[in-house]
């Protein structure tokens, strides 16, 4: 047989990228002492601190976790209120709305994918709290920073709390400068270390704060909330004893292993490499994609400073006579794999259950959701594997418009004016 005939490798939209210094630094891990709670985890969460710049690092067992270690430190409450995008997956909101505190979503901007700042300051401006506080979650989607300086400026209220949701983020830099993660304008910061996301631990993520109290209710969130300081102790120090500890908040265990730490430091060495590999892929996608119509991508002002974590576009379907399912569909079967960043929060029965449909009140949000697809994006992809996948992507499509009868007589719903934000409330006995 031919090699032209083989069947072309299937391209997945992520994939991690695990070398021999990988494997050896793991195999490695294994042979310690300690395997887990040990000095190598230290040592990675030392390195990813001094990475970002930023004082405390606490690493969990995964990404989700760290968000919910993020709103425990907190001390989020049932009178809290959660700031925040549509558009994310539900750990970013999840681990508030576990301890009461209700969701407010904000509609997005669809040059940046993340809530628009401007109705972030019409709420925090019209919206005050009689009890409770904001906690304002900001969500850097694709690895694109959100303005945290314009954030900032708009909160008044020194109680609020800035968290930010940077698991698709490590690596990228805000507008000054400074690293994603050096919490210059939050209290925390959380990263994922998932396969698919710019440096991987297997499964992992990680708390990144300034603030040692905050610090100390992180690892006590980590460990089952066992207090080991003997200062804080509050039982009767007759019964204490060498290795005595005490539980001071219900959590579990949410540790991390040496060989994950092993593997992420090992991971850490080739993170400029890997960045730039991203943020080149990214260019040459906006570069074949330029000219294509019915097509938008993010704006690209800030590429240089992107550590990029997935491709995503903005396709008008109905201008091509085809649905999205129809395109992912053709696309798997070519050997593209796709994924859609993301299903808004508010559209999943769990957050419907409780708030009804709301999407009439996200026009932008429902807009974006319409028309996301992302493309495959990884540090092993090449750029032949970029011209196959945006070639494909154009036949696909221009099978569509082939197959498309008649002329297109839809109309788009204007926006007009809606309120910008949208509560779901809970009923309270």
């Amino acid at each position: 047989m031919d090699s032209s005939d083989l069947p072309l490798p299937f391209i997945p939209y992520g994939c991690q990228s695990i070398d021999a210094s990988d494997l050896q630094a793991v195999s490695e891990a294994l042979t310690l002492s300690h395997i887990t709670r040990g000095p190598t985890v230290e040592a990675f969460e030392h390195a990813i601190a001094q990475y970002c710049g930023v004082a405390y690092a606490v690493a969990m067992n995964s990404g989700s976790t760290a968000l919910n270690a993020a709103y425990h430190a907190a001390q989020t409450g049932p009178y809290d209120r959660i700031i925040s995008t549509p558009i994310s997956f539900v750990a970013s909101i999840n681990g508030g709305t576990r301890y009461g505190a209700t969701p407010v979503f904000v509609d997005i901007d669809r040059n940046t994918g993340q809530f628009d700042l401007d109705q972030v300051g019409v709420y925090l401006k019209e919206e005050k709290l009689s009890r409770g506080k904001n906690i304002i979650t900001a969500v850097h989607l694709a690895g694109i920073p959100v303005d945290m300086q314009k954030l900032d400026s708009l909160i008044c209220d020194p109680n609020a709390i800035v968290i930010e949701d940077a698991a698709h983020a490590i690596g990228s830099r805000y507008k000054d400068g400074q690293m994603v993660g050096c919490c210059a304008w939050s209290h925390m910061t959380v990263f994922s270390f998932h396969p698919v996301k710019t440096i991987t631990t297997g499964e992992g993520g990680m708390v990144l704060t300034n603030d040692p109290e905050l610090y100390r209710r992180l690892l006590l969130f980590r460990n089952n909330g066992i207090e080991r300081a003997p200062e804080r102790f509050e039982g009767d120090s007759a019964d204490r004893y060498l290795g005595y500890y005490e539980v001071t908040d219900a959590t579990g265990n949410y540790n991390f292993t040496e060989f994950q730490a092993a593997l992420g430091l090992s991971q850490l060495k080739r993170i400029d490499h890997f960045i730039q590999k991203r943020r080149d892929l990214m260019g040459y996608y906006r570069q074949l994609l330029q000219d294509m119509e019915h097509i938008k991508l993010f704006n690209g002002d800030m590429d240089h400073l992107v550590a990029f974590h997935i491709c995503v576009i903005q396709i008008d379907f109905e201008k091509y006579g085809i649905t999205r399912a129809e395109v992912i569909e053709a696309l798997t079967a070519r050997g593209i794999g796709t994924q859609v960043h993301y299903i808004p929060i508010y559209r999943h029965p769990s957050f419907k259950k409780v708030c009804g449909d709301i999407s009439e009140y996200f026009p932008r949000t429902e807009k974006y959701f319409a028309e996301a697809l992302t493309l495959p994006l990884y540090a092993d992809l090449q750029k032949s594997d970029v011209d196959r996948v945006v070639a494909t992507l154009q036949v696909v499509l221009n099978e569509g418009k082939r197959h498309k009868h008649g002329h297109d007589h839809s109309v788009s719903k204007p926006e007009g004016h809606r309120r910008p934000t949208k509560h779901i409330r809970k009923n309270r006995r």
